[in-house]
């Protein structure tokens, strides 16, 4: 009788890692885009810049909440942090007191705060997510102060509650917390820092 043949060995899968992953397909923020498309052709107009890359540009937007109470209660730093972490999609570093200060008990590098810094593609979605998400939820809102510019195109804004975020959820808050966000630019002025802001949904106050 002839042999019956041997099932032949079926191939062996690759692990999971070894297995060609499709490309992710990565997406441009909205705003960005928005910038190159329509601000810098209209800001080359309005302050007559031979070349694009005169045209001013967000640099980076700096979140900072302040806790002097964390002193006596360090729970709130790590409540605060957590918090902006969330607003933010990214960790936050603690920031520390750099001079002691005896009338308020406080040591040199005891920490009173927490701050994120956002560039590129999440500095586009968050300032983005604020002018046209967190800004229309403030109560009685008639627009921002153009008082707040530093003399260099860069702007700061105050946010007296992180309960206008809407990653924020009310019934897990332990304390309203209040937060400064400075939106710093390549601007070599005011005036330029404002139109730039201006076209990109910033509402100042008329």
């Amino acid at each position: 009788m002839a042999e019956k043949e041997k099932p032949k060995d079926k191939p062996k899968e690759k692990p999971q890692a070894e297995k060609a992953q499709a490309p992710v397909e990565k997406v441009t923020p909205r705003l960005r885009e928005y910038y190159f498309t329509e601000c810098v052709p209209r800001m080359m107009q309005e302050f007559k810049y031979r070349s694009p890359m005169q045209v001013p540009r967000l640099l980076k937007v700096v979140i900072n909440i302040g806790l002097g109470e964390a002193i006596q209660n360090i729970k709130l730093l790590e409540s605060a942090s957590q918090e902006l972490a969330t607003i933010t999609g990214q960790r936050p570093v603690v920031t520390r007191s750099r001079r002691s200060i005896a009338a308020f008990k406080l040591r040199e590098g005891m920490p009173i705060g927490c701050m994120v810094t956002l560039r590129r593609d999440r500095m586009y979605e968050f300032f983005d997510k604020l002018v046209n998400v967190v800004l229309p939820r403030v109560r009685d809102f008639r627009g921002m102060s153009d008082k707040s510019f530093d003399g260099r195109g860069n702007y700061t804004l105050g946010i007296k509650e992180q309960l206008i975020f809407p990653e924020i959820d009310y019934d897990k808050i332990d304390k309203v917390k209040g937060m400064n966000i400075t939106v710093v630019t390549t601007a070599r002025n005011d005036e330029e820092g404002k139109f730039l802001l201006t076209l990109l949904g910033l509402p100042f106050r008329r």
